[in-house]
């Protein structure tokens, strides 16, 4: 089983065109910010969302290389 967001599995990052797929990036990447921020005031109260947004993070960077490579495709937009 995948640990992460639910709503990023890799199923449906194959779905999201190149830019989407940045745009998630950076939210994640914002997030990840603020989770961090949290965590060193002691605010935070949910350690385990870290580990997740960082594999998120991950999973997305992962789709984006495999695109650049060639292992798979992005989607095709029809218009």
């Amino acid at each position: 089983m995948a640990v992460g967001s639910k709503d990023l599995q890799t199923s449906e990052l194959d779905g999201m065109d190149d830019e989407r797929l940045v745009a998630e990036l950076r939210k994640a990447k914002d997030e990840l910010f603020h989770l961090r921020f949290a965590s060193a005031t002691g605010q935070l109260e949910s350690h385990g969302r870290l580990k997740e947004v960082k594999r998120d993070i991950a999973r997305i960077y992962t789709v984006l290389r495999e695109r650049e490579l060639g292992i798979r495709t992005a989607p095709t937009s029809v218009k």
